[in-house]
């Protein structure tokens, strides 16, 4: 198949672009000027300069495509203005969709967010995973980006029910190799590794290997149903905070933060932090969007993409230790 690839550069992005080409498809990736390409460095593929709001280059580009993977997006906890992440999310989803739909692609899968699926509920200290059925509204997307990712996914329902051959994937919280920037989950791990992580939030996350996510786009993209979303996550994976620094400590030997800070401290810090942030113009350090977040256990049920997709299980302790060696390979830990 020949496969548009947008957002090629971001740690989903490169991870599925390797995988294409690892099977024998050809990829077009789409790359803004000075985009990191380092996740990128061993696959073959043909770069196509430009971004979501430029539409010509879309369409331009994605003729004689067979899949338009449409990864890329604004990932921000805090910005003083959030104006043009709304305009990449949404406006950015439906130029993509509505120009691959016109290319003639047989699949479009979008890349959702878990934060568009209803939220774990705790009770009694038990919190149950949720799924694709759980329901969720628009006044429970509480930060901007959550708030855009959900118009995006709204956009990506629209036209698929116009018919748009769209396939919507939200994955959990990916964990491995090629996390370049890193992403907010990496660099707690790269915190970890360098002794900059002394405490902790009672929070959790489904961990999922990146390579899954990756597969997990285009068995999307081969099996996935039109209007359907999936979750990309791991079934074995949600784990607390506490959990996932054990694991870490019994594979690397750096000792794990043994104080967790409540809620309510980590809350006030990040108030004070964002209004220092608004004085100088420097994101800050917690932001509120990042800690409101922490207050829920992110537990998913990936059982729907495992059944209709066959979404691989990587065991989680293995992304973890992926993850390690990559980061240690590539100079993100000091002495490594």
């Amino acid at each position: 198949m020949i496969c548009f690839v947008t957002g090629g550069s971001g740690f989903i992005g490169a991870n599925l672009v390797h995988e294409l080409v690892d099977r024998g498809h050809s990829v077009k990736a789409l790359l803004r000027p000075g985009s990191d390409l380092r996740g990128l460095e061993g696959a073959v593929y043909e770069k196509v300069a430009g971004d979501v709001s430029d539409r010509a280059v879309l369409e331009k580009a994605m003729r004689g495509c067979d899949w338009c993977f449409h990864v890329a997006a604004s990932y921000h906890l805090w910005l003083a203005d959030y104006a043009p992440m709304y305009a990449a999310n949404v406006d950015g989803t439906r130029n993509v969709i509505e120009a691959a739909t016109s290319a003639g692609c047989s699949r479009i899968v979008y890349t959702s967010t878990v934060g568009c699926i209803g939220l774990p509920k705790e009770v009694d200290g038990k919190v149950t995973p949720t799924d694709e059925s759980t329901p969720v509204a628009e006044a429970q997307m509480s930060n901007h980006y959550k708030l855009s990712k959900w118009k995006a996914e709204v956009v990506a329902r629209e036209l698929a029910a116009e018919n748009a051959p769209v396939v919507i994937v939200n994955p959990s919280a990916p964990i491995g190799p090629r996390d370049v920037k890193p992403t907010p989950t990496g660099k707690v791990i790269v915190d970890f590794l360098n002794r900059q992580m002394p405490a902790y939030l009672d929070t959790g996350l489904n961990w999922v290997h990146v390579r899954d996510v990756a597969l997990g786009h285009i068995l999307a993209a081969e099996k996935g149903r039109i209007g359907e979303r999936y979750i990309l996550g791991n079934q074995a994976g949600n784990w607390t905070m506490e959990e996932a620094f054990r694991v870490l400590q019994e594979l690397t030997k750096v000792p794990a933060p043994k104080m967790r800070v409540p809620y309510s401290v980590a809350l006030l810090a990040a108030h004070v932090d964002e209004a220092i942030s608004k004085i100088t113009g420097k994101a800050p350090k917690a932001p509120l969007a990042g800690v409101r977040m922490a207050k829920y256990k992110m537990f998913f049920n990936p059982a729907k993409a495992i059944k209709e997709l066959g979404l691989p299980q990587t065991p989680p302790r293995q992304a973890l230790a992926d993850a390690v060696q990559w980061f240690q390979a590539n100079g993100y830990v000091k002495g490594s």
